[in-house]
């Protein structure tokens, strides 16, 4: 039965590789083949399911793969099958099949036809990888794919400003995720001195063991597990991002934002539980921000003007219950609350429209009586005072805003004495002088040479807020974003003496992809002359595979699972000692960052309204 695992992967991204060989103008087919695709899954689904439990429901576990290996470290491909990836399997499967069958006509006609069927299909890949995944590295290859391609869907009508923008917004809230992952990864290696498996994460003697001795490490890696959780299931403080993720069309609204993608986070949680399920303070966390976030999320959702918004934080309401369940060890109702959560949520959405065509008609005709709630029986300044705080949606947005976004842009504004000259000038020859530090670092006090790393790391972070807040030069912007790699590079190989091979690994993808982004943006500034990063620029419709080019660059340079550098920033993390937190945040915030400003300078450039006046203009949202 275990051989079987990897052929859930393989059925969508066969489709997917299909679809993107037919023509665009190809409907029929096109759709055909995603029906194709996620009809043969869903009876495998079925079939296997059925097989299973005839077995008496064993646990099924097989190491597909192994991608990396030296004698300190081992990055394999493992799947799991148990009653977790039953649950989210059979959901996925049926919900897929259900959307699949609704877009083939409420998508009739659209220009980016192909491009949604496409991008939903590699979603179920992400999915597939994200729900049979063994251990934490093959977690992380589905984990990525459902970020980019959740971007990709939310800025599906590219040619207009708020879907574009709230895709941006969307993609930074799931790099914070993406970097609470990475360091559970990083501390998991110095715990287990291995790429544990999910399987050996589940044996009590071998956690109870090693947590004995390592109390703040177990506590560390569990909160980096519940800050990657919250951030992509739009827990508090994160969650204002779900309804604006609802821009793009509704059939991704309903798989992404209604069932599927939004509970990723319960799905982490769930399959982590036997690491943290004795660390009280830890499910305490949990239970009091899934209760504070329901709380907070329903009383918004009662005051949206938007059925999407509206839907949006009830199902919000619902994940934090479901943290609740999951911190309680309830798995078997947290599981079903689940399913019920996500095919309501999906089935509330395809229905939206004709649901709000009614309504309109129903309330130009009948006069209803108002309903009381149960805010009729507090005292009216209490009442006033929630109403307004939930209409305000409890000023999330300007939060996250004051003490995440606007310090970064604090610190990158007083980078703007740097230009390509000076940057010639100043950061090449101190590169230059870091690398013979490096070569004769053995004459080098070690009381100095402990903080070098530190600093090289600081000039690092330094580049890529200067990339962030970049708005002309688009070249200069993405040249900041390579060197940033070369200095985290320069700095991990002198924190410690490890095989040069790790840092190619690491760097081949970054410098192979950077020269192909480099190439795009001069053609393109060759094609359209001036390029600059102060406003959206459209110009993909113009010239399409200069964008898909770029994109492609793009994943590469932030380290996606098609470049050897989506191994090496494991590897590269798997070298900073468990006592150097300085270190690793300046490593997770100089991803982050790098993330975002890559993800900028694609949208800014290549998506948004035209730049040319000659170009119809769209609506600002959709």
């Amino acid at each position: 039965m275990a051989s079987i695992l990897p052929v859930f992967v393989l059925i969508p991204l066969i489709g997917f590789l299909a679809i993107t060989l037919v023509p665009k103008d190809k409907e029929n087919l096109i759709s055909a083949l995603a029906f194709l695709a996620v009809g043969a899954h869903v009876a495998l689904t079925t079939a296997f399911i059925a097989f299973w439990a005839f077995k008496g429901f064993p646990s099924l576990n097989v190491k597909e793969l192994t991608l990396y290996d030296s004698p300190a470290y081992e990055f394999l491909i493992a799947f799991t099958f148990d009653r977790i990836t039953a649950s989210f399997l059979f959901v996925g499967s049926v919900l897929s099949f259900l959307v699949t069958v609704y877009s083939r006509y409420y998508l009739h006609r659209e220009n980016g036809y192909k491009r949604f069927f496409s991008t939903k299909l590699f979603f179920y890949v992400g999915y597939n990888v994200a729900i049979f995944s063994g251990n934490m590295e093959t977690l992380f290859v589905g984990w990525e794919i459902l970020g980019i391609t959740s971007f990709l869907l939310i800025a599906f009508y590219r040619d207009r400003y708020l879907p574009v923008k709230n895709a941006v917004k969307v993609f930074s809230i799931y790099r914070i995720g993406d970097i609470g992952i990475i360091l559970a990864m990083w501390m998991s290696h110095h715990l287990w001195h291995e790429n544990i498996t999910f399987a050996k994460l589940a044996n009590y003697q071998l956690v109870h063991a090693q947590l004995e001795s390592h109390t703040m490490i177990g506590f560390f890696i569990s909160s980096s597990l519940l800050l990657a959780a919250a951030a992509k299931s739009a827990q508090l403080p994160f969650s204002s991002w779900l309804p604006r993720a609802m821009e793009g069309p509704t059939p991704s609204s309903a798989i992404f934002y209604g069932s599927l993608s939004v509970n990723m986070g319960v799905f982490l949680l769930l399959r982590t539980y036997p690491f943290w399920e004795h660390q009280l303070p830890v499910r305490i966390l949990i239970g009091v921000l899934g209760l504070v976030t329901s709380f907070v999320s329903t009383g918004i959702a009662r005051v949206q003007s938007t059925v999407k918004s509206q839907i949006a934080y009830a199902s919000i309401s619902q994940l934090g219950l479901i943290f609740i369940e999951v911190a309680l060890g309830w798995h078997a109702i947290a599981l079903i609350h689940f399913a019920g959560n996500a095919f309501l949520r999906t089935y509330q959405l395809l229905v939206s429209p004709s649901i709000v065509s009614y309504l309109i008609k129903e309330q130009a005709y009948v006069l209803a009586p108002k309903h009381w709630s149960i805010e009729d029986y507090f005292p009216s300044k209490l009442e006033n005072t929630l109403y307004i705080w939930c209409l305000k949606e409890w000023s999330l947005d300007a939060l996250m805003y004051r003490y995440l976004w606007n310090p970064l842009k604090w610190g990158a504004r007083r980078l703007d004495f740097l230009s390509t000259n000076r940057l010639i000038l100043f950061f090449v020859p101190a590169y230059l002088l870091g690398i013979l530090a490096w070569v004769y670092q053995d004459s080098i006090e070690s009381s100095i040479r402990a903080y070098i790393p530190v600093s090289m790391a600081l000039i690092g972070v330094l580049m890529v807020l200067k990339s962030f807040a970049e708005r002309k030069h688009v070249r200069l912007s993405w040249l900041l974003v390579i060197m940033n790699h070369c200095w985290i590079a320069l700095a991990i190989y002198f924190n410690e003496k490890f095989s040069i091979h790790e840092v190619m690994l690491y760097l081949s993808g970054v410098l192979v992809a950077g020269f192909i982004g480099l190439a795009a943006l001069n053609r393109l500034k060759y094609l359209e002359g001036n390029i600059d990063l102060d406003r959206f620029h459209g110009h993909i419709y113009e010239h399409p595979k200069i964008g898909r080019l770029f994109l492609l660059a793009c994943l590469g340079v932030a380290g996606f699972p098609i470049t050897p550098s989506f191994v090496g920033e494991d590897l590269i993390f798997s070298h900073i000692h468990e006592n150097q937190l300085i270190l690793a945040s300046l490593v997770s915030l100089s991803f982050i960052i790098d993330g975002l400003s890559i993800i900028r300078i694609y949208a800014r450039v290549f998506l948004g309204p035209h730049s040319k006046p000659y170009h119809e203009v769209a609506y600002r949202s959709s």
